[in-house]
Order: C-alpha cells, then sequence, then structure tokens
C-alpha cells in the first residue's frame, strides 16, 4: 500500500483558493474513485470535488468555512500502488483543471445577491438525487448528507422512501419535524453562557447557538455588505391600484386549461417593466466599477430573486423584451424552479441587467431592498390587499399594492428613479396598455 497526496485543484477562472463547504467523508472512511468527497465554493460557485482514486481516508485538510489554496493538500489516500500511479498519470488537463485533479463537478451556482427581506416566497424543489457508489453507504444525495448534518440528523435513523430506500428532502424534513432539539455538529454547537448555571429554570437555561457562516452564506453576506456599503441607496415607493391588474389576472387564469399553472403578479410586472424600460434607458445598466463606465443594455434580463434552501438566489429571464407574457411566466417558473432544486447552471444565475425581489404572500407594507450590484435598480413588489380608497369622490374598495425600490443614487437622479417608478404604476393600473404597441408622437 502506498500514500496519495490529493491536492486543492484549479477550478477555473482565475480561482486562487476555494472554501470548504462540507466534507462527504472523514480519516477511516474507505471511497470509491469518482465518489464525492468534498464540496467547496469559490466567490462563482460551489463546486463538489470527486475522488481521484480508491481507497481509505488517512487524513483531510480544513473544517467547513477554512480557505484552502489552489494546489495545497486536501486530503491524503491510503492506495494500492497500480492506483497510485494512475492518479499521477492522468490524461492531459484542460487549461483551468488541475493536472492531478479529476474534473470537479458544479453544486450550487451562486448568483450576485439581492437584499434577503425581500426574496420571493414558495414551497422549495426536490433535488435530484445522486447515489453514493460504495456499497454499505447511506443512499442520498450529498446536498442532503449536508442538511441532516446541518440539522443534527442522524441518516442511519431516517428511513428512505425514495427509489431503492434512497433519502429524499421529504425524508428530512419529516424527520426534522419529529424532533424538538437540534443536535451538535460539525458547524453547530451550544454552549452554557458564562453565570448561567446561578440563574432560575425559568430563564430559558441561558443557552445560545452558534452557527458558522460559510458557503452561500457568506458569499451573500459578502455580497450585500459590498452592496449596501459602495451605493448609495435612493429608496422610493409608491402605491400601486392594481384592481384592474387583478381583474385580467383572474381572466387569464380562468381560460387556462385544468392544471395549468397559473399567472401571478410576477410575469405582468416583468412585461410592464419592459415596456417601461424603453423610455427609462439609464435604469436598465450595469455599473463597471473596474473600468468607470455605465454598461447600458438594450435587452432586458430580468433577475428574479428567489429564496431557496441554500439562501437566496437570482435567476434570470433572459431577453423578456422579445418575449410574450405567456413566455415570460413560463421561463420565470423554469428558471426559479430550477434555483430552489439546485440545478440552475451557471449561465442561469448571472448576468441580470435589473432584479424584481417579492415577499410573495408575506408581502408587507413597504421594504427596502439592497441592489444587486454591479445593476443600478431593484424592484420590490409588497403585498397585494384590498382597502378602502376615496375614488371619484367616493369611498371604494380597491386592490393596492405598494412597489418598493431602491436606486444606485450616483447615477440615477431621484427624479428619474420617481418618474419610472411613475410609469410603471400607469401601466399596472392600466393593464391593457401593457399590450399596445407605443407610438410615437409626430
Amino acid at each position: 500500500m502506498s500514500e496519495y497526496t490529493f491536492k486543492m485543484p484549479d477550478l477555473g477562472e482565475g480561482t486562487v483558493e476555494a472554501e470548504i463547504v462540507a466534507w462527504h467523508t472523514e480519516p477511516g472512511d474507505t471511497v470509491a474513485e469518482d465518489q464525492i468527497i468534498v464540496e467547496v465554493m469559490t466567490d462563482k460557485a460551489a463546486v463538489e470535488v470527486p475522488a481521484p482514486v480508491s481507497g481509505r481516508v488517512l487524513s483531510i485538510r480544513g473544517a467547513p468555512g477554512d480557505k484552502i489554496a489552489v494546489g495545497s493538500p486536501l486530503i491524503v489516500f491510503e492506495t494500492a500502488p497500480a492506483a497510485t500511479a494512475a492518479a499521477a498519470s492522468p490524461p492531459a488537463a484542460s487549461p483551468t483543471q488541475s493536472a492531478s485533479a479529476p474534473a470537479a463537478r458544479p453544486a450550487t451556482q451562486t448568483p450576485l445577491a439581492a437584499a434577503p427581506v425581500t426574496a420571493a416566497s414558495a414551497a422549495p424543489g426536490d433535488v435530484s438525487a445522486r447515489a453514493a457508489p460504495v456499497g454499505g453507504r447511506i443512499m442520498t444525495s450529498p446536498a442532503n448528507r449536508r442538511r441532516a448534518r446541518e440539522a443534527g440528523i442522524d441518516l442511519a435513523t431516517v428511513a428512505g422512501s425514495g427509489p431503492g430506500g434512497r433519502i429524499v428532502r421529504a425524508d428530512l424534513k419529516a424527520a426534522s419535524a419529529a424532533r424538538t432539539d437540534a443536535a451538535d455538529d460539525a458547524t453547530v454547537r451550544t454552549r452554557r453562557l458564562p453565570g448561567a448555571a446561578a440563574r432560575s429554570p425559568q430563564a430559558a437555561g441561558g443557552e445560545t447557538t452558534e452557527i458558522k457562516v460559510i458557503g452561500v452564506r457568506r458569499l451573500i453576506a459578502e455580497r450585500m455588505s459590498e452592496a449596501k456599503r459602495n451605493i448609495p441607496h435612493f429608496a422610493y415607493v409608491e402605491e400601486v391600484d392594481v384592481t384592474e391588474l387583478e381583474a385580467l389576472r383572474q381572466h387569464l387564469n380562468s381560460k387556462l386549461a385544468k392544471g395549468e399553472p397559473g399567472f401571478t403578479y410576477l410575469p405582468l410586472v416583468i412585461v410592464a417593466l419592459v415596456r417601461t424600460l424603453e423610455s427609462f434607458p439609464q435604469c436598465n445598466v450595469l455599473y463597471d466599477a473596474a473600468r468607470g463606465v455605465l454598461v447600458r443594455h438594450r435587452a432586458v434580463h430580468v433577475g428574479v430573486a428567489t429564496q431557496t434552501l441554500d439562501g437566496l438566489k437570482v435567476p434570470v429571464v433572459r431577453n423578456a423584451q422579445t418575449m410574450s407574457l405567456q413566455e415570460v411566466a413560463a421561463e420565470t417558473r423554469r428558471v426559479t424552479e430550477r434555483a430552489r432544486a439546485n440545478q440552475a447552471t451557471r449561465e442561469e444565475l448571472v448576468g441580470s441587467t435589473i432584479t424584481i425581489t417579492s415577499l410573495g404572500k408575506l408581502g408587507g407594507i413597504a421594504s427596502t431592498p439592497i441592489i444587486n450590484a454591479p445593476e443600478v435598480a431593484i424592484i420590490g413588489l409588497n403585498k397585494a390587499v384590498d382597502r378602502p380608497v376615496v375614488l371619484d369622490g367616493a369611498v371604494a374598495v380597491r386592490r393596492i399594492m405598494n412597489l418598493s425600490s431602491s436606486f444606485d443614487h450616483r447615477f440615477v437622479d431621484g427624479y428619474d428613479a420617481a418618474a419610472m417608478i411613475q410609469a410603471l404604476k400607469e401601466l399596472l393600473e392600466h393593464p391593457a396598455m401593457i399590450f399596445i404597441p407605443k407610438v410615437n408622437s409626430p
């Protein structure tokens, strides 16, 4: 037997280091070649790294949250001499792949984050499972192993309802619901505060829970801090009467075939936003800080802030200006469902030129969304509710929804920001205008 040291691979795109998100093996384990051994995160994406050889794990380097430089030792295997020789002489690698590393597999692609206080609310989707290749191991995906570890759930005690007894996300939810307290684990530990023993039993025990900020949550925190620190936000909130928009939505849904997903406000707002940006191109802009240049786009790539189990992601509806309402609705469902199911590619999560965010049923009266840099504007949808309002001198019940927006005040003046939201309001209050071609004045 001999030892084989596997080093942190070059994950491409100028990566010089990667953060350990979760180990899927530990010293003493026997792993098979191509079995996922660790999940790491770069500034671009999370990546599942497979084992380059079969063998027994002697040691690993780094705990979740630690950053390991490319080329530094990551894990040491005890292998047969033939396996070591094969791993040491792999086929020619691409320029962005380490010569000693197997091809890393994309896992969770992470976009620039919008404000979590305005993330879209929806039920999570299922993650496609990946079978573990080693006999005797519990059958579930690496993502579910991580969720189980974070929740303190022993997978050996969970009955799998998937094919061949595979543990799926629904099984973890059921196990989590049956628990009253989360167990200690590698990233979450509970300790008693100094002096807590002197408190009365009624004082809730004086315990705190420490959660290490790693992976997607760390990246979101960094991007949010950077956006708030560097961008002077101009916030603007406007009340919109969406009574006619609601009537249109209900009419459209009444014409759908049974079982076909219904329209929400979101695709209607997207098509209205596309029309609005025709008159306000200065808001469909990305700021290239390195060059000091504003890049104005003709195409409208709408980011849709989406809450997932892994944190906030912003999948993109590309070229919304070329789509019909039905196409916008279908594409919005597709990209958000893929984001929630952890199946979105990096291309589906980057490149937005303006973002829409919504609290869904939580709604709220108003919010202050944080700009999804390098964009210069973000639009937040609040909850639509029936309210008494004065209409034509009489009190009437109308459906009202607030639009909460933020603009980069360095490049969008307050007047222009307010004028844009007013133009969007007009379209939403008179939705027939959304579908009437714009007529240029002579």
